[in-house]
Parts: C-alpha cells; structure tokens; sequence
C-alpha cells in the first residue's frame, strides 16, 4: 500500500512564497518519479513539477524560474518550493509518483489548496 501526503498549502498574496511537502509511505522502492500536478476549477489536472530519480527533472513553462522540486531521500518526502506566486497559480496542488515509465503518475495524494490573493 503507498500513501502520499502532502502538506503546506494555504493562503498567499501575490508575489508570496509557499513550500508544499509530500510524504510517500508503503511500498516506495518501486517508485521511479515523483512530483506535483495542480488542478484549478473547470480546468484540466496539469503537470506542475516532477523529479525522476535518475536526477532529471521537468517544469511546466508557467511554473520555470519560479518554482523548484526537490527531493531528500533520508525522510521519503518531495517539496516543492514555490516562489513569486501569482493569483493564476491557485489550485488543488496534487503529490503523484510513477512505478512505471507511463505518463500519468500511478499514485496520488489527497491534494492541499494553494489559493493567491490579488
């Protein structure tokens, strides 16, 4: 059984930082990515950040420059630091990791609500 759990979301101005967390349990050795997907209402579930553990790791446009992933191993746990917040940023933001090399994440967390105020 894996869980994910996220943390650290909440309410943010504009040009604000937050940093999300996410704690993997369970069968983790099979994991070969992790990383972040976010969904806004009506909008679809979009790839935010991902980390794959041969140290390669993938952006969304919107997000580079602004946003960084990053991974320690020691506590199974993934952040992602998000810097320079804007108000099209809030959203349901999703912990994923990957058993396979398929693109959609096999596992999911919960979600946690980032929300950037105007």
């Amino acid at each position: 059984q894996v869980q994910l759990v996220e943390s650290g979301g909440g309410l943010v101005q504009a040009g604000g930082s937050l940093r999300l967390s996410c704690v993997a349990s369970g069968s983790i050795f099979r994991f070969t990515a992790m990383g972040w997907y976010r969904q806004a209402p009506g909008k679809e579930r979009e790839l935010v950040a991902f980390i794959n553990f041969d140290g390669s790791i993938n952006y969304a446009d919107s997000v580079k420059g602004r946003f960084t992933i990053s991974r320690d191993n020691a506590k199974n746990t993934v952040y992602l630091q998000m810097n320079s917040l804007k108000p099209e940023d809030t959203s349901v933001y999703y912990c994923a990791a990957k058993i396979t090399t398929l693109p959609i994440p096999d596992y999911w967390g919960q979600g946690t609500q980032v929300t950037v105020s105007s």
